[in-house]
């Protein structure tokens, strides 16, 4: 076995442990109950699936979203969207403050794609609140990446590009 085989195994298996601890979790966060913090309350048309971001990002002439992932530090270190930044977990406040500190110089235009893939969308606990949040702060181009399961399986495993540490 390859190394790379070997360290691609041991992140699918952290990412996971990850996916199991969370559909035990309830999805609350501090903007209330599961049914107002569940990611389905995203409008659809601000939600963009993984092929079509890849594409986006591939793209050598268009423009590149602001990529944030609002996820756990270790999920990052794991394995993230190339060329994406940690910005906090959304679902403490330390999270939605070092969001606000990332956001603070950026124009309120900017194209700005979420994302966290910890776990099932209904249950993630971070995409709602960081999302209001760049919603409040006045963010007009906010997009979040649909991860139906995890991010192992629904970017790493596709073969979308990734980067690992910080």
């Amino acid at each position: 076995m390859s190394i790379s085989f070997i360290r691609k195994m041991g992140t699918v298996a952290v990412l996971a442990g990850l996916a199991a601890l969370c559909t035990r979790m309830p999805a609350q966060g501090p903007f209330g109950t599961p049914n107002e913090s569940s990611a389905f309350s995203i409008p659809e048309k601000q939600l963009v699936q993984p092929a079509e971001l890849n594409r986006i990002l591939a793209d050598k002439n268009g423009d590149k979203p602001l990529v944030l992932q609002v996820g756990s530090r270790v999920l990052f270190e794991q394995a993230h969207i190339a060329g994406s930044e940690f910005a906090g977990p959304g679902s403490q406040q330390a999270g939605l403050d070092q969001l606000k500190k990332r956001v603070a110089s950026t124009p309120k235009d900017k194209a700005i794609v979420l994302y966290c893939g910890c776990c099932p969308w209904n249950r993630c606990p971070n995409v709602v609140p960081a999302f209001k949040l760049l919603q409040s702060l006045g963010f007009s181009q906010i997009k979040v990446l649909y991860i139906a399961n995890n991010f192992g399986s629904d970017w790493v495993e596709k073969g979308y590009p990734v980067a690992r540490g910080h």
